[in-house]
């Protein structure tokens, strides 16, 4: 067994490599590398930063309403049997956004860009609010029916964006079952990191990978995965309506309880930021650009604005007019990065492990287990008497995360392979992928005591890839979405027919569309 993950592990070897060249393209270029400033960023990142801007400039702040319609709009129980609620879409979308990301992600950009990370991830999370609407809108008006659901996302409207041609969408379907596939050992093998730090924390024991603790935990996973998944997308939003408030407020709870015992370090954490941004210390790389392409690298493993991967989400939900879902994922980005992950990198910043270190070198090799920086940070900040208690709960919130990280993946690739073939019997061919193939590989390798670094390395170069795909398109089709936001503006939400509106005609949005109250 440990042979054939071996073999694995070195086949994908050459993913780490690629992946980096790509996220830094083409900071490796002497030219642009020798420009002040500019030249410590990189494609992406002025890519999902410019767009951002873009559309907030284009939308007129946009923001603004999605703090003062999504709450009402996920509130609002219209009468329809059709699709899931605004609120099971944005708990849905949560469910992906709020995942191990939040905690080993912001760990990782401030270990890697210094504290400053953080306010480049703020930064670019307030202009990726504008990102989401624009996606989620799309989704929405594309979205097409599936019996009693709706099924749509990126490779829906990509296709009617890109001169209505089905292999467009195929790609862009494949593309997207395999960034979520290929995800799924990663999101597994964090499931297993965090109940095992529960155990060791529990026990004061170290349990080996071969126990029968870590063979129970994988039978459990599994089985639980695919009774699931196996129920559809209603079975899993019923649950994730329940495991993400929860998950979600024990978090923000335990890290409320650490900044009000550190509550005096409140100005110094907010200080070390800002400076971080602006003049990062020497021990991170020194540079702004340094900090800013970290955060926003790590932002968007976060809070995924212009990904298209919450698409899947925001086309599942009832709606009474297409800009509705648009606001509640752009909430989504705010919750994400702005307050969850605020949250983490406050504790990571105020315990100033770094300090301890006499070298960059030294303070990367300690650094290397993000979850386990985290958990040193937390237990700095705390009393010794609460500390191992207030660990054991952490792990449980960052189990859940990647738990349904990992539920939020499965469904959104079987909406997805909805544009394919809407079949049985291939519809249960994804399920059976992710949840009987992917998943118990994760678990495997795991067992096997292997973490297959370079298979994780897909998920940042897969990252990437979706950005790459989604990005021109949002820009073709924005167009119709200003269209739709100037209609709900006028009428203040008023019943919307895609043909009249936009001089184009759409699946759901027509005429014959019941009246929602």
């Amino acid at each position: 067994m440990q042979e054939l993950f071996d073999r694995i592990n070195q086949f994908f070897a050459f993913i780490g490599p690629i992946s980096d060249a790509v996220w830094a393209f083409p900071t490796q270029l002497g030219w642009y590398a020798a420009i002040p400033l500019l030249g410590q960023l990189s494609m992406p990142v002025l890519l999902l930063v410019g767009m951002g801007i873009w559309f907030t400039w284009r939308t007129a702040l946009v923001q603004k309403m999605a703090f003062s319609v999504a709450v009402p709009v996920m509130l609002n129980k219209h009468q329809s049997s059709d699709g899931i609620s605004s609120l099971a879409a944005f708990m849905l979308g949560l469910a992906m956004r709020a995942g191990p990301g939040n905690i080993v992600g912001v760990t990782g950009a401030i270990t890697v860009g210094g504290p400053g990370a953080l306010f480049w991830m703020w930064v670019a999370a307030l202009f990726g609010m504008s990102t989401a609407f624009v996606e989620s809108v799309l989704a929405q008006l594309f979205k097409e029916r599936n019996k009693h659901d709706f099924v749509g996302g990126l490779p829906f409207y990509g296709r009617r964006i890109l001169g209505n041609r089905r292999w467009v969408g195929l790609f862009l379907s494949i593309a997207f079952i395999t960034y979520a596939l290929f995800n799924l050992p990663a999101q597994t093998f964090n499931i297993f990191t965090a109940l095992g730090m529960m155990v060791d924390s529990t026990t004061g024991q170290t349990s080996d990978r071969q126990s029968a603790l870590y063979v129970g935990i994988a039978i459990v996973l599994v089985c639980s995965c695919a009774w699931l998944i196996f129920g559809g997308i209603r079975r899993v939003t019923a649950y994730t309506n329940v495991l993400v408030p929860v998950m979600a407020t024990a978090f923000c709870g335990i890290s409320l309880l650490v900044i009000l015992i550190n509550f005096p370090l409140i100005p110094s954490f907010f200080a070390m930021v800002v400076q971080g941004a602006i003049a990062p210390d020497a021990l991170f790389g020194g540079a702004m650009g340094v900090a800013l392409a970290e955060g926003v690298r790590r932002g968007l493993m976060s809070n995924e604005a212009g990904q298209g991967t919450i698409t899947m989400a925001a086309a599942a939900a009832d709606n009474t007019h297409p800009c509705e879902q648009g606001f509640v994922q752009s909430l989504g980005v705010f919750i994400d990065t702005l307050v969850i992950c605020t949250l983490t990198g406050f504790i990571v910043v105020l315990a100033h492990l770094w300090s301890d270190s006499a070298s960059s070198a030294e303070w990367a090799a300690a650094s290397a287990s993000r979850i386990g920086t985290y958990m040193d940070s937390v237990q700095a900040l705390l009393p010794g008497s609460i500390s191992a208690a207030v660990v054991i709960i952490l792990s449980a919130c960052y189990a859940l995360f990647a738990f349904t990280t990992l539920l939020g993946m499965i469904s959104f690739a079987e909406i997805s392979a909805n544009f394919i073939s809407r079949a049985p019997h291939f519809i249960n061919s994804i399920r059976i992928l992710g949840a009987l193939v992917f998943v118990p590989f994760g678990a495997m390798t795991v067992l096997a005591g292997l973490e297959l670094g370079n298979l994780w390395a897909i998920t940042d170069l897969t990252n990437i890839v979706m950005v790459y795909l989604n990005i021109p398109i949002l820009m073709l089709g924005a167009p119709l979405v200003y269209k739709a936001l100037a209609h709900y503006r006028q009428t203040s939400g008023g019943r919307f027919v895609s043909a009249d509106v936009l001089g184009v005609d759409t699946d759901y949005w027509t005429d014959d569309q019941p009246v929602q109250k």
